[in-house]
């Protein structure tokens, strides 16, 4: 594996490196806006492997992306081959139709500490929940970024990620009600702890996450990628553009219902992803919102 290639596949051509907060935004923005939050090994008949040999065969050489399990650990490898302090975190997923957040550790996410502060980095939550910036690890303060103000709070050795985002126009009026469309200003997002994990740990959950009918994962198709102003997002036959702030305090959220064909074009031209198997686009039958 080599780092140069990953900068190459992300387009980042900054020649400085140093290992400041600078950079590491830097590295994650370059990600999140190349490398797509998505499923689509499941509905191809193929599988999302764990190993890092495998995940940067899929996303570098590939020109794929994969789920938190495979980009951020990507990202933790890219990391710490540059020299960055980074531990890897397991968190668990806060769910808004069982009101509770997960009983199993299904989320890789990390810990970057640079200048003497740590900084939490995720590339893999997707869709209007994905952060552009690294969080300092400090507890109850708002963090504006573009996509909405995030925040941080401990409770004993718990952390709990959270949002607040903005009010969201829709000029599909058929889509008001859509299943897909996020309905809560305020959101829980995850919670974690501090405690260092290895992909290991992992192992069993990224197996029941592709395998369970109970997994989302299993029961729709996604693929979202972040862009300079908002976030593309294609959940089964639905394609979403969401423009972050479009006007004060206001998302623009777009909605269009493709076919078969359509979305082999909107893969291609909007995700630069090219399947080598055929996708069984499924809308799904578990919430997953935009």
């Amino acid at each position: 594996m080599d780092i140069e290639a990953y900068f190459e596949r992300i387009d980042y051509k900054n020649p400085r490196k140093k290992l400041d907060l600078e950079t590491l935004t830097d590295i994650l923005q370059y990600q999140i806006r190349a490398v797509p939050f998505e499923n689509l090994n499941i509905h191809c008949g193929g599988a999302m492997e764990l190993g890092i040999e495998a995940v940067f065969d899929q996303i570098v050489r590939k020109n794929r992306g994969g789920w938190c399990l495979q980009v951020n650990h990507l990202l933790y490898w890219a990391l710490t081959t540059m020299g960055f302090q980074t531990t890897i975190l397991g968190g668990y997923v806060y769910s808004t139709v069982a009101n509770k957040y997960s009983k199993h550790m299904i989320h890789l996410l990390l810990q970057v500490t640079t200048g003497g502060r740590n900084y939490i980095v995720d590339a893999g939550f997707g869709r209007s929940y994905q952060m552009w910036q690294p969080l300092e690890l400090i507890s109850g303060k708002d963090q504006p970024q573009v996509p909405c103000i995030f925040r941080l709070t401990q409770e004993g050795e718990m952390w709990y990620l959270d949002q607040i985002r903005r009010e969201q126009y829709i000029p599909n009026q058929e889509f008001l009600n859509s299943e897909l469309l996020e309905k809560n200003r305020y959101r829980k997002i995850y919670s974690f702890t501090l405690e260092p994990r290895t992909i290991e740990d992992f192992k069993s959950e990224n197996t029941y996450l592709q395998t369970s009918p109970a997994s989302v994962f299993t029961s729709r198709s996604f693929c979202s990628l972040q862009t300079p102003e908002g976030v593309h997002c294609l959940v089964g036959f639905t394609l979403t553009y969401r423009r972050f702030n479009y006007k004060e305090n206001m998302d623009l959220v777009e909605f269009k219902t493709l076919n078969e064909e359509e979305i082999e074009v909107v893969l291609r031209s909007i995700f630069n992803i090219y399947l080598e198997g055929k996708l069984v686009p499924k809308p799904g039958d578990r919430l997953f919102t935009i």
